[in-house]
């Protein structure tokens, strides 16, 4: 059985998740190609990305989806995926061009197509019309692909309707974050990040300062870039914060080095769909620290066993939960870090694998769902958008 995963980029977390199921999917009697569409444009910029392999193409590879027409980029994705002529395809929400191409090609050729997303559709605010015709084609997929099962309530109308959930998305190289002869009590606290609006720095900043005026003796770093780069160090500087240290971004292969100069992690972001920097903290066996807002604080996060949860839009909250985990004892902390490493132990590549594998053959087994009539027309001409603007702004 030949399976595709399409995707805008394969920037980042995909990257492991991808060369993991090449490998494994044979085993059970499959087959594994990805085809990326742009390879510029990422929001994801800093991470390089190698895409080499015969079984893994970019349509576009010095483009970003602002250089290529629309028919164009159709035009691109139903030759690949007409050349490889898979049995499944899986892509992302069909709001992106790879999702929305994906389903129009499988529906045009009698295939399978299963949707992955890690967004929660109240984190994305449409009218009732754009909300209506997403629904739509949505429903016209075989199945969803979540991060976890805490999403059916957020997609229940769609499992209602007879759509095939499982889980796992959410998952990374659990073994390549483990850090090995970890410094005792650092007293640093690490937070990883882009530099944009949403994932609230400036907040933190602001929670710091009353952590500094306690004279913890902890220290904050921040790893990350973004155009709130500079205002976040002039607001550090006038803040007149004497135990912050910014890093500049950094690709993945290097974030285990990072995270051992920490004994927690904070995100104090807003919003997030996931969160999967979470997943690399707790892996590296950091407890963890995080806005409620966060996604993945709903299923890794177990508060005062692993780590915090605060009200992002309540600097002293982030600062008493802050205050509260540094004046755990040295044993205390060790043993959240050791929580973290339990816990995000279900959330693997072999679990992805071997929920991916059972999804596909229920599928595959079931009768076709073909479009009806309004659905077949909509899915024909909607070719998806692919504008992160809103990805930096609460």
């Amino acid at each position: 059985m030949k399976v595709v995963i399409i995707n805008n980029d394969f920037r980042v977390y995909w990257k492991g998740r991808l060369v993991y199921l090449r490998e494994y999917l044979p085993q059970q009697g499959m087959s594994l190609n990805a085809v990326e569409l742009f390879g510029k444009g990422s929001p994801y910029g800093f991470d390089s990305v190698t895409s080499t392999e015969d079984w893994w193409q970019c349509l576009f590879p010095d483009k970003s989806a602002a250089d290529v027409p629309k028919e164009q980029i159709k035009a691109g994705v139903f030759a690949a995926l007409d050349k490889i002529n898979p049995d499944v395809v899986i892509g992302p929400s069909i709001v992106f061009f790879a999702g929305a191409l994906a389903i129009a090609w499988a529906k045009k050729r009698r295939k399978r197509f299963i949707m992955f997303d890690d967004a929660r559709p109240t984190q994305v605010k449409r009218n009732f019309i754009v909300q209506w015709v997403k629904d739509l084609i949505t429903s016209n997929a075989d199945g969803f692909w979540l991060p976890a099962k805490s999403y059916d309530t957020d997609y229940l109308k769609f499992k209602q309707q007879g759509l095939h959930f499982f889980y796992g998305l959410a998952c990374i190289n659990n073994s390549f974050f483990s850090v090995d002869n970890r410094p005792a009590n650092t007293k640093a606290i690490i937070c990883v990040a882009r530099l944009v609006p949403i994932k609230n720095l400036d907040g933190l900043l602001k929670a710091w300062q009353v952590v500094e005026q306690q004279n913890t003796g902890y220290k904050l770093i921040i790893v990350g870039n973004g155009p709130e780069g500079d205002a976040l160090t002039q607001q550090a500087a006038g803040l007149k914060l004497q135990h912050v240290e910014f890093v500049d971004a950094v690709d993945n292969k290097q974030l285990p080095v990072c995270f051992a100069r920490a004994d927690a992690f904070v995100l104090p972001s807003f919003s997030e769909t996931w969160g999967l920097v979470v997943n690399e903290a707790m892996a590296a066996g950091l407890p963890v620290l995080l806005s409620a807002t966060v996604n993945a604080a709903n299923d890794l996060l177990r508060d005062a066993e692993n780590g915090y949860k605060f009200n992002a839009f309540d600097n002293a909250d982030i600062a008493a939960k802050l205050l509260q985990y540094i004046a755990l004892s040295p044993g205390e902390k060790a043993a959240m870090g050791q929580q973290s490493l339990r816990i995000i132990d279900t959330m693997s590549y072999e679990k992805m694998g071997g929920q991916l594998v059972a999804a596909i053959n229920t599928i595959t087994a079931a009768k076709y769902k073909a479009p009806g009539i309004a659905a077949a027309a909509i899915i024909a001409r909607w070719h998806g958008r692919y504008n992160t603007s809103g990805w930096d702004k609460l």
